[in-house]
């Protein structure tokens, strides 16, 4: 396995400063966010570290180049929108650049794009899987086609009272997870797996590991920690961000070893990458580096 980062916590750096971040830490590669230049969202949305809609081939030998130079490999193309966002001109928005991101995946010859399949927040589940079929069919006959494969992280996007009823990810539990596999039959959609959403959900984060362990094309290190005292105050019909907070790898409630071991039992050997979204290390841009720092020197009794 590949260790590396995802890029969207470097939101003050360019790209050569990302992959020298990179480098420095002995990392082997870089998940790069790729979202609409200038269109920040949310926290930790709206970081650009490569432009996929003016990308050309010049470019991306020069990007590549770089990265080659400092012995890092770019791990996925990540952009997580809502694909399937109930105001159409945003929703459009979302599909187009996930066009964008899917053509530079393939001039870049990374050939991965992560992101996340989207939910009409007030709309059922049955409701969503008939959109999803619609919205995604013609998205993924083109990944197919440029034979790029579609990595949706199962990240309920349910933490603040905007994202409620609904959240505004669908693939949040294994039972879906089925549903749209069957629905969406395709060797190019699969997960960008992350045991952290499972843990405040109270769903098993390793089971799902063997079910589905030919859909597993990325893999993110991201803790949490659920505050039992919270919980009982609050319950979990309440904001998620109530009860349990993102940590780094080692802070929280994950058992990386007993995760890492599965991951080796199902033979995975692709890339595997870091997510920072610790707010206590985010007081300063040196503190976000040292996040990377200790994240790193964390996960390699692990992950050699």
């Amino acid at each position: 396995m590949k260790l590396g980062i995802v890029s969207a916590i470097l939101d003050q750096s360019d790209f050569r400063e990302v992959i020298d971040t990179v480098a420095a830490n002995g990392l082997d590669c870089v998940e790069l966010a790729c979202w609409p230049q200038g269109k920040a969202a949310r926290r930790y949305a709206g970081v650009s570290h490569i432009d996929v809609v003016n990308l050309d081939a010049v470019k991306a030998k020069a990007i590549l180049s770089y990265a080659e130079s400092k012995q890092v490999s770019i791990s996925a193309l990540a952009y997580y929108p809502n694909p399937l966002d109930e105001n159409l001109e945003k929703r459009q928005e979302a599909i187009d650049h996930l066009y964008h991101l899917i053509d530079a995946a393939k001039l870049l010859d990374v050939n991965l794009v992560t992101t996340f399949i989207g939910r009409m927040q007030s709309k059922s589940l049955l409701e969503n899987l008939t959109e999803m079929e619609t919205v995604w069919r013609p998205i993924l006959a083109y990944a197919e086609q440029a034979k790029v494969r579609i990595g949706i992280e199962n990240c309920p996007m349910l933490f603040t009272a905007d994202e409620w009823p609904g959240g505004q990810n669908l693939m949040t539990t294994p039972a879906i997870w089925r549903e749209v596999f069957k629905r969406l039959n395709s060797e190019y959609l699969g997960l960008n797996y992350d045991p952290s959403h499972f843990v405040w959900q109270q769903i098993d984060y390793l089971a799902p590991l063997y079910e589905f362990k030919d859909k597993i094309f990325h893999v993110h290190y991201k803790d949490i920690k659920v505050y039992p005292e919270k919980l009982k105050d609050v319950g979990v019909m309440a904001t998620p961000l109530d009860y349990m907070s993102p940590k780094l790898p080692g802070l929280g409630d994950v058992d990386w070893g007993r995760y890492v071991s599965a991951l080796t039992d199902i033979g995975y050997t692709g890339n595997t990458c870091i997510e920072v979204e610790d707010k206590a290390f985010e007081g300063s841009y040196e503190a976000v580096q040292q996040s990377i720092t200790l994240s790193t020197r964390y996960l390699r009794n692990f992950v050699i």
